[in-house]
Order: structure tokens, then sequence, then C-alpha cells
């Protein structure tokens, strides 16, 4: 019984730190629709000028994957943010990013503008 209770305590153990390894959440379209729907993130498009142009969340700030870094001081730590790009990847880049500055409460947007269904504005 012993070895048991330890099997399963092992088993938490390694599923809750694997859980919070990345320090953000992925979260797919349907979700992220929700999350802006009641005001609970701010969008941050980590695509280029030109993409962003040709159609993006409302509201959304662009912020370049390439020039995130440099540009750390216009977000705030403290708030929410849902970070967008064409599919996952680059936003996937950028939300490590910003976990690693000390963002706390960052949601990576998976599939992208490529799966967005919502409103998009250009």
């Amino acid at each position: 019984m012993k070895k048991l209770f330890l099997f399963l305590l092992s088993v938490v153990w390694m599923m809750t730190g694997c859980s919070s390894e990345s320090g953000y959440k992925n979260v797919a379209v349907d979700e992220a629709e929700k999350l802006i729907a009641e005001g609970k993130v701010e969008v941050i498009d980590v695509r280029t000028q030109e993409e962003f142009a040709s159609g993006h969340i409302p509201g959304a700030k662009l912020l370049p994957l390439q020039e995130i870094e440099s540009r750390m001081d216009e977000l705030d730590k403290e708030k929410t943010y849902l970070v967008v790009c064409r599919s996952g990847n680059r936003s996937a880049q950028a939300s490590e990013i910003l976990v690693k500055e000390g963002f706390k409460h960052i949601y990576n947007m998976t599939g992208g503008m490529n799966e967005w269904k919502g409103d998009v504005e250009q």
C-alpha cells in the first residue's frame, strides 16, 4: 500500500511539474475567443506588419516577434495577454520570451490566425 501511495504521489508530482514547465497556457481558438469576449486578455499579434495589415483580431497590438525584446517596456507585467501569430509557432516563441522576462499571465493561441473564425479588421 505504501509503495502504491508513493507511486501515485510521484505521478502527480511529475504531472504538475510538466504542466507548468512552459509558464504560459496554450489555448485553442474557441477558448481564445471567449477570453477576448469576456475582456480577460489584451491581444498581442507577433506577426509581421504585412501579415497584420492583411487582417488581425480587432484591438490587437502589433508587436512583431523580432522586435519583442526591444519593445518589452510597452507591456505591463501585471496584465494578461493572449499572444497570436499565423499558425501558433511564433506566438509560442514570444510567450516563452515574455515568461522568461517575468510576465505571469500569458496565453498562447494555438492554430493562430489560420484557424481564427472571429472578427477580423484590416
